[in-house]
């Protein structure tokens, strides 16, 4: 590995998986509590998006390993894609 990347190689980024999005009124939101459910409008097998610093970058399926959530990446965008993300 060169100098110059490995310069950046610790640089921290925050990767977010998300799982869907809904919209709900404050009064709802308010009444939240343990147990609750609240309805996401990704289906239970539709691929979720991926995130780098608030920027799509791919697609994955949620999967569970050894008790704990994790995403398996699927597809990642391509070089079109990543620059109308990006810009």
């Amino acid at each position: 590995m060169t100098e110059k990347i490995s310069r950046i190689l610790d640089i921290p980024l925050e990767i977010t998986a998300l799982l869907g999005k809904t919209k709900m009124n404050l009064k709802d939101i308010i009444e939240l509590g343990k147990g609750s459910i609240i309805e996401l409008d990704t289906l239970a097998d539709q691929e979720v998006e991926i995130l780098v610093n608030g920027k799509k970058i791919a697609y994955g399926q949620v999967v569970i390993v050894e008790q704990n959530f994790g995403v398996r990446i699927t597809s990642i965008l391509d070089e079109e894609e990543l620059v109308k993300t990006i810009a």
